[in-house]
């Protein structure tokens, strides 16, 4: 991610930047976390870049978790249980 981002420039963004997502997914060590964290606190290019991504990720993982509503899931069954059907049908003859 060598691209400059927004108005994002210098070695403290793109360090920021390339290690974004192992910071919001907090999977990076300690002191780099401390960096980056103080990084963005101080730069609001960055800081924009960070809310969106982090906004992105929840959307996403949100999306994943949700159920359907039920009259949707009953409509479903209902389909699938009518190709069931409809290929039984067609084996047997």
């Amino acid at each position: 991610m060598n691209e400059r981002i927004g108005n994002c420039e210098g070695p403290d963004c793109e360090k920021a930047l390339q290690n974004l997502y192992l910071f919001i997914d907090q999977e990076i060590d300690s002191a780099s976390s401390s960096e980056i964290q103080a990084h963005i606190d101080e730069c609001s290019d960055c800081l924009g870049e960070f809310d969106l991504e982090r906004v992105v990720k929840s959307l996403v993982s949100r999306s994943c978790s949700e159920v359907a509503p039920e009259p949707l899931r009953q409509k479903v069954l209902v389909s699938i249980r009518t190709v069931q059907v409809h290929i039984s049908e067609t084996k047997t003859h």
